[in-house]
């Protein structure tokens, strides 16, 4: 899993979450049901924005179902704790898979050129860009029956190692994103075509031209100490850019991103929340974790205990050292309903009971399940991946989306912006 914007589960309303997480099945899902099973470790969190500007521009199907139509149930998964979930469909969802497989092609040539890992060994890199180019391939299939030409990407993928090679200190920063620029650009403005609004087109694809821009200089900045220890290329360091610079171009590109989405139409303010709250919100919130200026809180357990983590703040233009931006993926699975009675105290035999702890550990319960049962006694235990969400990154602001509310223009008395902002504000 990869990508610059991954929400804490405590910062999402439960509504906003069931939605978050029906839209990143969804992709992964349409990976696996267009390119295989192979193809679903292209899943990226970035991805889903596609499939979300889709839905939330298009009109709700007529009938009693409405926007039932955009869902369907899928099956159990391990990373669901073993349970089924109403997942995002439909043509957003397959065109968020075919940009996102044809992305992740040029982000394993990429591991590739730089050899990290095992990908410095020779047969494991040609492997390696043989399923490039086999996912360049479908997921060019999918675009051209979405109508949509992926011959843009493969084109910007290719520019970018001439851009890189031609890099010295001096360069703007900006001629070497470009290509990741045009990328994101085309993948956005696609949505309007999809959803049936061209007229969105022109401001979704300045949206996406940031959005590219913010997700090449995020992810050179969280890979800048890496990069130097190892030798790779690394745009920030081969072009001379100080780290203010750079904070300042984040900065602007977030700015722009959230005057874009104001010309844009959705097809109704509920139906625009989600896209909103990631793009206008939790754009800042990737930004601040990259340059190390977000306090760094145990967001989970305030929200267990009630307390607030409060933390110094870094100078906002990335004087502080920048850290590692997003830490260990954060979603999670809903919790499990209440246990039934009798339940709590139940105990097994030691064979029986490892057998239960096999079938829990196999199934990816012990690991992502929250709570799982302890299969000797029954206690209900936190999953191991539950355990990542504790000392997530940036989230002193737990539960509000309004921190950042000079990206609308209808803020409630306090300052709380509102607009289409899931945060609870009643004005």
């Amino acid at each position: 899993m990869f990508g610059i914007i991954r929400p804490c589960r405590h910062r999402l309303s439960e509504s906003m979450q069931a939605e978050w997480m029906a839209h990143l099945c969804g992709l992964c899902l349409a990976l696996k049901g267009d390119h295989g099973q192979f193809a679903r470790i292209a899943t990226n969190y970035d991805g889903l924005i596609i499939s979300v500007l889709v839905e939330a521009q298009s009109s709700r199907p007529s009938g009693a179902d409405g926007a039932g139509a955009w869902r369907r149930t899928a099956g159990p998964c391990p990373l669901r704790g073993m349970r089924s979930a109403s997942v995002a469909t439909g043509e957003g969802a397959r065109l968020a898979a075919s940009v996102s497989l044809v992305l992740a092609s040029a982000k394993m040539r990429d591991h590739v050129a730089d050899g990290d890992g095992v990908l410095a060994r020779r047969p494991v890199a040609a492997l390696a860009r043989r399923v490039a180019a086999s996912w360049d391939g479908a997921g060019a299939r999918t675009g051209s029956e979405l109508g949509f030409d992926t011959a843009v990407l493969v084109d910007a993928v290719e520019r970018q190692a001439g851009l890189e090679a031609r890099a010295v200190a001096g360069t703007s920063l900006l001629e070497v994103t470009e290509p990741t620029e045009t990328a994101t650009a085309a993948a956005f403005g696609h949505t309007a075509v999809l959803a049936g609004r061209p007229g969105n087109r022109p401001a979704l694809e300045e949206a996406g031209r940031l959005f590219g821009r913010l997700a090449h200089l995020l992810d050179a900045v969280e890979d800048l100490a890496e990069d130097a220890r190892t030798g790779a290329w690394n745009p920030v360091a081969a072009t001379g850019t100080g780290l203010d610079e750079v904070r300042r171009l984040c900065d602007d590109a977030v700015h722009g991103v959230r005057l874009a989405l104001r010309d844009v139409e959705f097809a109704s303010k509920s139906q625009g929340r989600l896209a909103h709250l990631l793009l206008a919100h939790e754009l800042q919130r990737s930004v601040d974790r990259a340059f190390g200026t977000t306090a760094s809180a145990a967001c989970a357990a305030g929200h267990r205990h009630g307390d607030a983590h409060d933390g110094a703040h870094g100078d906002a233009h990335g004087d502080a050292t920048p850290q590692a931006s997003f830490g260990a993926p954060p979603v999670m699975p809903p919790s499990a309903p209440p246990e039934p009675p009798g339940r709590r105290g139940r105990r097994r035999g030691l064979v029986a009971g490892c057998a239960v702890w096999t079938v829990l550990f196999c199934s990816g319960q012990v690991c992502c399940k929250d709570p799982y049962h302890d299969p000797w006694t029954g206690e209900p235990r936190e999953g191991w991946c539950a355990k990542c969400c504790d000392n997530c990154d940036g989230c002193d602001s737990c539960g509000d989306c309004c921190d950042t509310c000079n990206c609308c223009s209808n803020c409630c008395d306090d300052g709380c912006c509102c607009d289409g902002c899931d945060c609870g504000c009643d004005c």
